[in-house]
């Protein structure tokens, strides 16, 4: 009709009073944001969680509830806290696997249950653990957190492609200012929902590794455990090659030598008209062939002594001190051997002791003591020397002392100049 104003159109707005949005100004890593896989995988935990967490946590407090109720029984509580710790158990292990497929978190493996010897006893320890409790008290938090985080997630998203889409849903049509507003409304919540979402599944990690996993003072128990395991690994290993080391030379090059050092003596005895120059020859090949094999006795016994292997540490070291060139006192009081390793330390402790005492000591007596008291295998090495002993300078006693420190033990000399000198040594043995 002629006297009717028509609707206006868009093509009859006026719209340079609304700018285009200024593409430039955005980021790039906002932009890039959208594309990284990381957003998407947290995105996925975050929905996938949602579905794990809440039905965990009702199970859980349906569980609770039930144990509760059946307080006026024995047998309800006891099944309903069984159910419990198998739900709990079960729930720990796929939120893990969920956190970790998704979000990439490495957990330590839990501590393995000592060995049931009964159910009710499992069950004891099962409730009395710090990790039942803390894993409780995750899944518990999942139950809400994880409903949250994640419709805030998908709100986010949503609305943010529902405002891209307004254009071709119609929406804000009439306003060419409204309609581009909240074209850039929309453009902000897209870019502002990957760092949301990343921040909610991480968010969701942080919580779950203290409470899922070991706490900072675990971890370190468990590598001390582990390094204790390590290093006594490596100790039997090198016990082990010392055995093979002494069969070998007792079996091969010492069998040789003292075959050697007899034919050398037969033919010193039955050759007497050899030459003088050839009678010394041979005199002389006998002599060195005879100290070779004195040494490398020697050198199989310092290896690891049979007699410490058959008859234990009393008697390996009362043939040391039957061996030492200064009288030696031995007391050894022990009720029953310890540990092969431990042996081994504290025989090579006051054998090389002696020796130093022997070398460089000028003493004139030596006293050893060897007590076994409370699981600690206690050494005491004393001469009556010049002292001045240093365990910088070159004469084995650093070497000592790590040894003592390979068992986890303690080492301590006292040495005055002018004496006497005492080594002292306490070696942990297990009972």
């Amino acid at each position: 009709m002629w006297g009717t104003a028509s609707e206006p159109t868009v093509a009859d707005m006026d719209t340079s009073a609304a700018p285009p949005f200024p593409w430039r100004r955005v980021p790039v890593f906002a932009v890039q944001a959208l594309f990284a896989g990381v957003t998407w995988r947290s995105l996925v935990s975050l929905v996938t969680g949602a579905i794990i967490g809440p039905l965990g946590g009702i199970l859980i407090l349906v569980l609770v509830s039930a144990g509760i109720s059946g307080l006026v029984t024995i047998v309800i509580p006891l099944a309903a806290g069984a159910a419990l710790l198998v739900v709990i158990a079960a729930l720990t292990s796929i939120q893990r696997g969920r956190l970790t497929a998704y979000l990439g978190v490495q957990w330590t493996p839990l501590a393995p249950s000592p060995p049931a010897t009964s159910a009710l006893g499992t069950l004891w320890h099962l409730l009395r653990s710090a990790a039942t409790w803390r894993q409780f008290a995750y899944h518990l938090i999942a139950g809400v957190y994880n409903a949250v985080a994640a419709a805030v997630a998908i709100a986010l998203w949503s609305c943010g492609i529902a405002m891209l889409a307004s254009p071709l849903l119609g929406i804000g049509m009439e306003d060419g200012v409204r309609l581009w507003r909240l074209f850039g409304v929309g453009i902000a919540v897209v870019l502002a929902a990957p760092w949301v979402t990343r921040g909610l599944a991480t968010l969701d990690a942080a919580m779950a590794r203290p409470l899922l996993g070991l706490t900072k003072s675990e971890a370190l128990a468990r590598r001390v455990t582990d390094l204790a395991a390590s290093r006594s690994s490596t100790v039997d290993a090198a016990d082990a090659e010392r055995r093979r080391i002494e069969r070998d030379l007792h079996d091969g090059a010492q069998q040789r030598l003292t075959s050697l050092a007899m034919n050398l003596g037969i033919a010193r005895a039955t050759l007497t008209d050899l030459p003088e120059e050839g009678s010394r020859a041979i005199a002389e090949a006998h002599e060195e062939a005879k100290q070779v094999l004195t040494d490398l006795r020697d050198l199989v016994r310092g290896l690891h002594p049979a007699v410490l292997e058959d008859r234990g540490l009393d008697a390996a070291l009362s043939a040391v001190a039957a061996r030492s060139p200064i009288p030696v006192r031995l007391r050894v009081d022990m009720d029953r051997r310890v540990a092969r390793d431990v042996e081994a330390v504290a025989y090579f402790v006051v054998s090389e002791a002696l020796t130093n005492v022997a070398r460089h000591a000028e003493a004139e007596h030596a006293a050893v003591e060897v007590s076994l008291e409370d699981g600690q295998l206690r050494l005491r090495v004393a001469d009556d020397g010049r002292g001045g002993a240093d365990p910088q300078g070159g004469t084995g006693l650093q070497g000592l002392s790590d040894r003592v420190r390979s068992v986890d033990g303690t080492f301590r000399i006292t040495s005055p100049l002018g004496g006497p000198t005492a080594i002292e040594a306490e070696l942990p043995c297990a009972s």
